[in-house]
């Protein structure tokens, strides 16, 4: 039997992955973005989000490449870190490909990383689709830690190699 709290559950779980943004009249600008996965050797140039709306086949498209690269497992990505991504980008003022090194990462994978000594979280957001570990060639850690910070949006984390964003809570390491 559904009853309400159930339903108002699964409304909530849902809008983890896709919360559509209020769209504000001086918002409608297309969302492009060019995405390089670095584990598959796969690209894809996309607009995911024109005229007011998003484009589900885009977003599948991109859920697809930022798919966890050991068991080719897909999960949704929170359209939130997709957008985060792409503001960064719009505040970089590049439109060079964003090298993706980890998007969603299966609980598997992440047991396997951890089982290898490396420093992942064992409830890595990863493994929920809102986060994505990235760079962009031409800018360094340093600079692309600082602008995905002045969103003041989820967490950020910057490594030698890479920065992470995600849409949990406000943090930075």
């Amino acid at each position: 039997m559904i009853t309400r709290r159930n339903l108002l559950k699964a409304m909530a779980a849902a809008a983890v992955f896709y919360p559509f943004r209020e769209v504000l009249a001086s918002d409608n600008a297309e969302r492009r973005l060019s995405l390089y996965n670095i584990h598959t050797d796969e690209s894809l140039d996309i607009t995911y989000f024109s005229e007011g709306r998003y484009d589900f086949e885009a977003l599948g498209r991109i859920n697809h490449l930022l798919r966890c690269h050991y068991n080719n497992q897909v999960k949704p990505m929170d359209i939130r870190v997709l957008d985060l991504l792409c503001d960064l980008k719009n505040r970089l003022g590049t439109d060079k490909e964003i090298q993706i090194i980890s998007g969603y990462r299966s609980p598997e994978y992440n047991d396997y990383l951890r089982s290898m000594g490396r420093n992942v979280a064992k409830n890595s957001f990863h493994m929920k689709g809102i986060a994505i570990d990235f760079s962009i060639k031409g800018f360094n850690v340093s600079s692309l830690s600082s602008a995905a910070k002045s969103f003041l949006s989820g967490g950020v984390g910057q490594y030698p190699e890479f920065v992470h964003i995600d849409t949990g809570p406000v943090r930075y390491w």
